[in-house]
């Protein structure tokens, strides 16, 4: 057995001997009920950034969807392979979220891959999929201070995918009928700490 297969058990077996035996009620609830979460969530895959562990969430309240770099690609029904548009429109029109939140976080892989370049060995599938944020990134290297891009490109990255998800219609219209609030937050990984998007040219402090 391998060293990350010895700490997956010994965390299951924590779980199973802290944890389980308080929450086994909540567990069953959700079991036969089904889940009914607030908020969908879209961060990215890194394992610094967890949104069940910032937002202190129990099972049930968040239905969350990482990728790298916490992209939302653009509304494109073509039939082809989807994973975060199927996610969003399985949390929308199924699940029937109230919040959508795309939250990007502090040094990032993702996005500093678009500042210089995607290594060749995810030529493959993390290079396209970074593509699209490269222009955006672009304009704000030259826009900013060299010392500011990794933070500013961070937030502008959140941004484009809130500017995406007003690409799908069920999403739009929702927003517009104020049933469904969208939000673009930002986690300092060394801080412990969430700045929100809002009108000012920079991420505020989240009160």
């Amino acid at each position: 057995m391998s060293d990350s297969e010895d700490e997956l058990t010994a965390g299951y077996r924590r779980f199973r001997a802290e944890h389980w035996p308080t929450a086994r009620a909540e567990y069953e609830t959700l079991a036969t009920k089904g889940q009914k979460p607030h908020t969908l969530i879209v961060a990215c895959s890194d394992s610094r950034a967890d949104p069940a562990l910032i937002f202190d969430a129990k099972p049930g309240e968040l239905f969350v969807v990482r990728n790298v770099a916490n992209l939302v690609p653009p509304y494109e029904p073509d039939g082809k392979l989807h994973g975060v548009s199927a996610a969003l429109e399985f949390g929308v029109k199924v699940l029937g979220v109230k919040r959508i939140v795309v939250m990007g976080h502090a040094h990032c892989g993702g996005v500093n891959a678009m500042i210089n370049g995607a290594p060749e060995i995810v030529a493959d599938f993390v290079a396209p999929w970074i593509a699209q944020g490269a222009p955006v990134v672009q304009h704000v290297a030259e826009t900013v201070a060299p010392d500011q891009l990794e933070r500013a490109a961070e937030e502008a990255i959140v941004r484009l995918s809130i500017r995406n998800l007003r690409t799908f219609p069920w999403i739009a219209e929702r927003e517009a009928k104020g049933e469904l609030q969208l939000s673009g937050l930002h986690f300092g990984i060394a801080e412990g700490a969430l700045t929100a998007l809002t009108d000012k040219p920079r991420f505020e402090p989240l009160d």
